[in-house]
C-alpha cells in the first residue's frame, strides 16, 4: 500500500508524529511524508519513511504564502501522479484536517483519515474524535490505529529517530548537560540572563555544561556559554544535535523542537514551559521531565506568541537552583 502522511508544521511536530508514521509504515510498501519546510528535517529523521514532500500550506505558520504562491494545483497533480492509496492527515488539537483532506480528495486519494471536530462531508473516510486533553503524540498514534495501521510488535509507542552520529568530537568527553536557550515563539522563552545564571549554577555544581542552538542563535548561545560552557550555536544539523542530546545527562530547554528531539533519543528534559499551550499535551513524551513554570498563570491555553502577561510571570519564577535542583533529581532518577 502506498501510504501518505502529512503534518505541515514545525520540527517538533512532525516528531511528535513519529510513532503514528511507524505504525502506518508497518502496512505500506511505500511511506511518504507531505510537510513543509520547517518540518522537513524532522521528517528525514523518522524511522518508515521512504521519501518526503515538503510544501508551504497557505494556512500554515507565521508568514504563510499567498494560495497562488503555493501553488495548490501543481501540488495536487504531483500527488495525484504519486496514486496514494492511503492518507493519514495529522493535525494540533487546535487545528483543521479539512483543508488538506480537500487537497488528497482532488488528488484521487481513496481513503482519507484524521482527527476532525467538524463535519467533514465526503472528505474524510475516517472521522477520528481526539479524546480530551491526549497528548499530541498519543493522539497521532490513535487516529493511525482508527484507520487500520498497527504498530510493529514491541514498539512502546515513545519517539524515536534514525540512530545518531557519535558526536564526541563536538562535545568533548566525559557527562555533561545540554542546556537550549532558543524557542521558536517569544512567550516560550526564559531570558538569556537566566540561562547564564543557569549556566553558572550548574558549573558550580560540577556539571559540564554544552550549549546548543540554531545558525541564528549564536549571539544568544555565545551570551549563555560565557567561558565555562561548551558553545555548539550554530554549529550542529538536526541529525549531529540528534547525536549531541543522545549524549548528554540532560537536556534544559523551553517547549521547542530540540525537547522533542531529546525524547525521541531517550534523554530526560528540564522543561521549562510556558502554559500558554498545555504541558498535558505538548510537554517532551516518553521521558522522564521535570516540568518548571507557572502552569496556571493568566496566559494558560492563550496559545499567544509574545507574552500577554505584563512581567512574563510563567517563567520568569523559575530560579538557577530550580534548574540545578531539576537536572540533580533526573540524573539520580536514571542512575
Amino acid at each position: 500500500m502506498n501510504v501518505l502522511v502529512v503534518r505541515l508544521d514545525s520540527f517538533g511536530d512532525v516528531l511528535l508524529a513519529g510513532p503514528a508514521v511507524r505504525a502506518a509504515a508497518e502496512s505500506a510498501s511505500r511511506l511518504v511524508v507531505l510537510c513543509g519546510p520547517l518540518g522537513e528535517p524532522a521528517a528525514r529523521l523518522l524511522p518508515g519513511v521512504d521519501d518526503v514532500i515538503v510544501w508551504r500550506a497557505p494556512w500554515e505558520g507565521q508568514d504563510p504564502p499567498t494560495v497562488d504562491e503555493a501553488d495548490l494545483p501543481g501540488l495536487v497533480d504531483r500527488l495525484r501522479r504519486a496514486r496514494f492509496e492511503a492518507a493519514l492527515v495529522l493535525t494540533s488539537f487546535h487545528q483543521s484536517p479539512l483543508p488538506s483532506a480537500l487537497l488528497l480528495r482532488m488528488a484521487g486519494v481513496p481513503r482519507i483519515g484524521a482527527d476532525s471536530v467538524d463535519h467533514a462531508g465526503r472528505l474524510l473516510d475516517v472521522r477520528h474524535h481526539r479524546l480530551p486533553g491526549r497528548h499530541e503524540a498519543r493522539a497521532a498514534l490513535d487516529v493511525a490505529l482508527a484507520m487500520g495501521f498497527r504498530p510493529r510488535a514491541g514498539d512502546d509507542g515513545r519517539l524515536r529517530v534514525l540512530p545518531p552520529p557519535d558526536t564526541a568530537a563536538l562535545t568533548g568527553n566525559g557527562p555533561y548537560v545540554v542546556v537550549h536557550p532558543g524557542a521558536s515563539a517569544p512567550a516560550r522563552a526564559w531570558p538569556v540572563e537566566r540561562h547564564a545564571e543557569a549556566v553558572r549554577a550548574l558549573v558550580d555544581a560540577g556539571h559540564r555544561v554544552v550549549v546548543t542552538g540554531g545558525p541564528d542563535e549564536t549571539r544568544l548561545t555565545r551570551a549563555v556559554s560565557g567561558d565555562l560552557a561548551v558553545d555548539l550555536g550554530g554549529r550542529t544539523s538536526p541529525r549531529r544535535l540528534a547525536g549531541v542530546l543522545n549524549g548528554a545527562d540532560v537536556l534544559v530547554s523551553g517547549n521547542t523542537g530540540p525537547a522533542h528531539l531529546a525524547a525521541a533519543v531517550g534523554t530526560p528534559v528540564v522543561s521549562l514551559f510556558a502554559p500558554v499551550v498545555p504541558a498535558s499535551r505538548w510537554a517532551p513524551y516518553g521521558v522522564p521531565v521535570v516540568l518548571l513554570g507557572d502552569q496556571r498563570a493568566a496566559c494558560a491555553d492563550s496559545r499567544a506568541r509574545l507574552c500577554p502577561v505584563p512581567g512574563h510571570p510563567c517563567l520568569d519564577g523559575i530560579t538557577a537552583q530550580d534548574v540545578v535542583g531539576a537536572v540533580g533529581k533526573l540524573m539520580k532518577e536514571s542512575t
